[in-house]
């Protein structure tokens, strides 16, 4: 009995003295979540990000691990579905603030019409790295001509990668059956010989192909690369140095690539947000030298700030960056300009079935190249 009587004061104490409570007080306790979450949702900013599967989870780490300044500035990654999704998102889901997308998920939806006016209400911070169209295989398939008729997956139906598969196969006048299974679901179908292959577009190296041993007989297919497909696309290669258990020593895998681009919502009608996404785009362009060293991903090596996203206008406060810092954000050293130079003659040459240039002929080239940009051409 003197033991229910003691736990019934207890639980008493507390609500006498809640009752007691002046109303000042009891006002400032029901205030304080309030000013909490004005504090912890000051300066946040939503990224929303292509699938696991791919490097823009890691990306948006990067950028995360860069941007974040305690209570004053900090972004919030979200996973998203693929490019088209996130091109949805970025229009009509509350409270996404800036996406990361496929270059040709723009044109796409431009070309389909989705959304109408879509040029003015949607505008690009930077255009980023590229992503390369991977096809794997089941051992039987021994090019991708071999695919005809067949299933091949293409991941989510509003993935990019199931929108650069279908226009992909439709400029190499394939017929295939697109299925939309996630990557880990269709990669068990693929051993299982459900399906005939599977596609994924994802950096290089992606983190998915990158766990595979290639000892079940998978193996990436080439990709040819057709004049049609230069508008959009670029021929690239994956090498055994990306997928050691994938790509044999001597036999490079060609296949294409495709841009992909950060973008913002349009904010206007929502300053504070727009406030955000502009603290966000100083502190990103100003510590971007610092996404360059290593522990970061090796693709912002690609980056380049001042790049162009042919068709489109940029964010205005990324605009006023660059034109206030233009020599920060200048075009990379000779050397890398030399590296990439190099690159892009062998992919163009290789893609056109010429023979690979000879390096002091390259370096000639790229001297006469160099003399048309500095405007000392004769």
């Amino acid at each position: 009995m003197l033991r229910s009587i003691i736990t019934a004061g207890t639980l008493l104490v507390p609500l006498l003295a809640a009752a007691a409570m002046p109303a000042e007080a009891a006002a400032l306790r029901t205030a304080a979540p309030a000013a909490d979450s004005i504090v912890i949702n000051r300066g946040v900013v939503e990224l929303e990000t292509g699938s696991s599967a791919g490097i823009s989870v890691r990306i948006a780490e990067d950028l995360a691990n860069v941007i974040n300044a305690g209570a004053s500035r900090r972004v919030v990654p979200v996973v998203g579905k693929g490019s088209l999704g996130n091109l949805t998102d970025l229009k009509l889901l509350r409270g996404i603030d800036i996406a990361i997308l496929q270059t040709d998920i723009l044109d796409y939806a431009r070309e389909q019409q989705l959304f109408p006016g879509m040029e003015s209400s949607i505008t690009y911070i930077a255009k980023l790295y590229n992503e390369e169209f991977h096809l794997l295989a089941r051992p039987e398939i021994n090019s991708i001509t071999d695919l005809a008729n067949q299933k091949v997956n293409v991941d989510l139906r509003d993935s990019g990668t199931a929108i650069t598969a279908s226009r992909l196969f439709d400029f190499l006048k394939l017929s295939v059956a697109l299925t939309n299974d996630p990557p880990e679901v269709a990669l068990e179908k693929l051993r299982s010989g459900e399906i005939a292959a599977l596609a994924l577009v994802a950096g290089r190296p992606a983190p998915f192909f990158r766990e595979l041993k290639g000892d079940d007989g998978l193996h990436l297919l080439a990709v040819p690369f057709n004049p049609a497909m230069a508008a959009g696309y670029l021929p690239a290669r994956l090498t055994p140095a990306d997928y050691p258990d994938l790509v044999p020593q001597s036999r490079p895998v060609d296949t294409v690539a495709v841009g992909t681009v950060l973008v913002a919502a349009n904010l206007q009608q929502a300053p504070e947000r727009y406030r955000n996404v502009q603290n966000f785009v100083e502190a990103f362009f100003t510590g971007f030298q610092s996404l360059l060293e290593p522990g970061h991903h090796p693709t912002w090596r690609e980056v380049s700030l001042a790049a162009e996203l042919f068709g489109w206008r940029r964010y205005p406060p990324a605009e006023q960056w660059l034109q206030r810092n233009l020599q920060i954000a200048k075009a990379p050293s000779v050397d890398e300009l030399r590296l990439m130079f190099s690159r892009f003659v062998d992919e163009r040459r290789q893609a056109s079935g010429e023979a690979p240039m000879p390096g002091q002929e390259k370096s000639a080239l790229f001297q006469q190249f160099r003399d048309w940009q500095t405007g000392q051409a004769q």
